[in-house]
């Protein structure tokens, strides 16, 4: 990161990392690791460490494992190998200087840190943010009446929520249905009908009346509400995830929740848009900024604060399974940013006070003042 009072400051913030997972805690063979440096799949012939992701692995993170830059892959695994599971998460969790992590504990295929077990590794505090559709689709394994379903689920979040050390809950309706729903609340009548069609077709929450009325009960818990949005796996149908869908329904929940709008490409200057004009809106570019890279990082920041307030964006990592991710993200954040933040004090298009001010709001104040933290004892 090249000198500068911007670059420094950002070097300096201890980020809040407000959307996150856990690292694993066992071994990674090159099958095991390129599975999880990719949304998609590692296909025959083409390997993952062959894109910006698997490039920006090798760049940035390979020195940290004491490897030269741009390490050939199969010495960087091996290295890996070496050091042990345990060892190559302290040392990216480290350098990614991060004070606070909000964790989805929802997903977990594979054996990765508790919230406490993340926050201990890392030397920081972490807190927990419940995925709304686990809560549902524990509900439905457990067997349960039709015209009981809405009341059972309700119960059942406001006890998840109540947990110590809960800041928010999350859904991944974007992986389910897409935002393109009816943006009223569904009638009991309009439950009980989809909570007794669900059982004839299993598997996963994706009615889109159940997957309304999950929105709906977020607005009741009172929390921030988290939304995937834009880039993700296969289950992602892209057209159908732009978060302008939400509009009509952002205007029936205006002055209830904050919700934040998390990853966004390439819809980023869509989510600018509606935290520019609604309140209760926040977004983040976490997961695309390791998945372009530090040296793209700028350009996608650069459209997500075109319009957007200087309040409204946070920080995340979107880290999962691999600690890489959480120094990586780090990283792109802090030098894309400075370096946008840096270009426009150049330009005297922003005194350098405020664009101190606005690196220490998206690193670390922003989401403190979404989330008023409670203290963890």
């Amino acid at each position: 990161m090249s000198a500068g009072p911007v670059h420094e400051t950002l070097a300096a913030v201890r980020l809040v990392d407000h959307h996150c997972h856990g690292v694993v805690t066992a071994g990674l063979d090159r099958t095991a690791f390129e599975s999880l440096i990719t949304e998609g799949e590692a296909w025959p012939g083409i390997s993952p460490f062959d894109s910006p992701v698997g490039v920006a692995v090798r760049r940035h993170c390979a020195p940290l494992l004491d490897l030269p830059r741009h390490a050939p892959a199969e010495d960087y695994v091996a290295r890996r190998t070496e050091l042990g599971a345990r060892e190559v998460n302290r040392r990216f969790l480290a350098a990614a200087g991060t004070d606070v992590f909000c964790v989805d504990t929802g997903y977990a295929p594979d054996r990765i840190t508790t919230p406490p077990e993340l926050a201990e590794a890392a030397d920081g505090t972490a807190y927990e943010v419940v995925r709304l559709e686990s809560v549902a689709e524990t509900v439905a394994a457990a067997g349960v009446e039709p015209d009981a379903y809405a009341e059972t689920f309700r119960a059942a979040a406001e006890q998840a929520v109540r947990r110590p050390g809960v800041v928010a809950v999350k859904s991944v309706a974007a992986y389910r249905t897409g935002f393109d729903l009816d943006p009223t609340r569904p009638t009991d009548a309009e439950v009980t009908e989809a909570a007794r069609r669900w059982p004839a077709v299993g598997g996963r929450l994706a009615d889109p009346v159940l997957v309304r009325h999950l929105l709906w009960t977020a607005v009741d818990l009172g929390l921030p509400l988290q939304l995937h949005t834009g880039f993700g796996d296969a289950d992602i149908r892209l057209h159908r995830v732009d978060p302008t869908h939400l509009t009509d329904w952002l205007h029936l929940t205006a002055g209830t929740i904050p919700v934040l709008l998390l990853h966004c490409w390439p819809y980023q200057r869509q989510a600018a848009y509606l935290a520019a004009v609604f309140e209760q809106v926040y977004l983040d570019v976490g997961l695309a900024l390791h998945y372009v890279g530090p040296a793209r990082a700028r350009a996608v920041l650069a459209e997500a604060l075109e319009i957007t307030p200087f309040r409204k964006l946070l920080y995340s990592s979107d880290a999962y399974a691999v600690a890489e991710f959480y120094h990586l993200g780090a990283l792109a954040f802090r030098q894309g940013l400075a370096g946008l933040l840096q270009e426009r004090v150049d330009a005297d298009e922003l005194s350098l006070p405020d664009a101190l001010r606005i690196a220490a709001w998206a690193g670390a104040d922003n989401a403190r003042r979404v989330y008023r933290f409670p203290a963890i004892s």
